[in-house]
């Protein structure tokens, strides 16, 4: 009997349940279609920060957690935004930023094998044929080899357990060229978002490299929803809510793996996440929405460099408010104002309608962000 998918005789050729998905995938079109509706509204700064989130989650997907920081410097960079300041690009991050936004902002062109070698050698940056991930060889920029099965194992030494194997690498260039011509060619054979899906199972499960095969797979699946909106801009990101949802990631793909071809389970899990990525970004979208109101109510007002380096701070924090409210002595810390100074500072945002004062009066003062100004408008 078949073990694996792939085994199946009906391989790849899989069988979903269209009305077990429609409702569940109207629902995806709603939060796409929002979405879209905002993308004008969205700056480079926004997208910036879904592209670092993506680069950040798929990374910590597979275990490898990678600096913030460095990643905002390679998109900050590639978005042409202000670096100055910021720490210096390491190599391996900067790869994975350049696998993603290639994905995102060139959707349109072709999908091939050299595009994928050059993808898995960002993703691994070497200057030879072979490399290194964590302290084990692999090759670099080409599909895996050898007589070993690729396996996915957990467990410690003598207590393995075997949750999936990928076909023999003897398959792979066959396997791919059926997987690419697919991809190439099906644009108006599915639905968008269930083509991402599709292309997300049928890569991982082919597993074609010797590592990184679940980034690429994110990549494509980012790439193939690019494809679907027709935008080259990031405006959520699915690795951020699929990592919140690792375990049940996992579980499905084993499950499914080890289906018969019946795939309606992985779709209706992959298009709730998608929906949940959406409801995400909205809270950067209202962030987004609510600074350009901000700045454009308070244009004509006159504030020093002190209250503006405050008012950034209370913006940064959205949609939160200032950790424990905005105390005299947090101003003073802030600015380096004196205490009488600060005073009058606080003062004089509430005047204008920036801050409000909180309950607690006396030494326990505290101010936080009028978030509330555009209904007096």
């Amino acid at each position: 009997m078949p073990k694996y998918l792939w085994q199946h005789p009906s391989w790849p050729n899989f069988e979903l349940d269209q009305d077990a998905i429609f409702k569940v995938l109207l629902e995806a079109k709603k939060s796409q279609a929002f979405i879209l509706a905002q993308a004008n509204l969205l700056e480079l700064n926004d997208q910036m920060e879904f592209f670092i989130e993506e680069a950040y989650t798929t990374s910590a997907i597979e275990g490898e957690i990678l600096d913030r920081e460095t990643i905002r410097s390679s998109v900050a960079k590639r978005l042409g935004l202000e670096t100055a300041g910021m720490p210096q690009i390491k190599r391996e991050s900067d790869g994975l930023v350049e696998v993603l936004m290639d994905a995102t902002t060139n959707h349109q062109q072709e999908l091939t094998h050299e595009r994928l070698f050059s993808w898995h050698a960002a993703l691994f940056p070497t200057t030879s044929y072979s490399g290194y991930s964590g302290i084990n060889k692999i090759l670099v920029g080409e599909y895996r080899q050898g007589e070993d099965p690729m396996q996915v194992i957990s467990g410690r030494i003598g207590k393995e357990r075997i949750h999936y194997e990928a076909p023999p690498s003897n398959r792979d260039r066959k396997e791919m060229n059926r997987f690419l011509k697919w991809w190439n060619t099906s644009d108006n054979e599915y639905d968008g978002i269930i083509r991402a899906a599709i292309a997300h199972l049928w890569f991982v499960t082919i597993h074609p490299f010797d590592d990184g095969n679940g980034r690429i797979a994110r990549a494509i699946t980012d790439m193939a929803l690019a494809k679907e909106e027709k935008i080259c801009k990031r405006l959520y990101s699915l690795s951020f809510q699929i990592l919140r949802d690792k375990k049940n990631y996992y579980e499905i793909l084993e499950r499914t793996q080890k289906g018969n071809g019946e795939i309606t389970d992985w779709i209706l899990w992959f298009i709730s996440m998608f929906i949940q990525s959406i409801d995400n970004s909205k809270k950067v979208i209202e962030k987004s929405i609510f600074i350009a109101r901000f700045y454009k109510k308070f244009a004509d007002k006159i504030f020093n460099e002190r209250q503006w380096k405050v008012i950034k701070k209370l913006l940064e924090c959205l949609p939160e408010d200032f950790t424990g409210g905005l105390t005299n002595k947090k101003y003073v810390s802030m600015t380096g104002v004196s205490a009488e100074s600060a005073k009058r500072d606080l003062r004089d945002l509430v005047a204008q309608g920036v801050l409000l004062v909180n309950e607690k009066k006396g030494r326990s003062t505290s101010y936080r962000l009028n978030k509330n100004f555009r209904n007096d408008e």
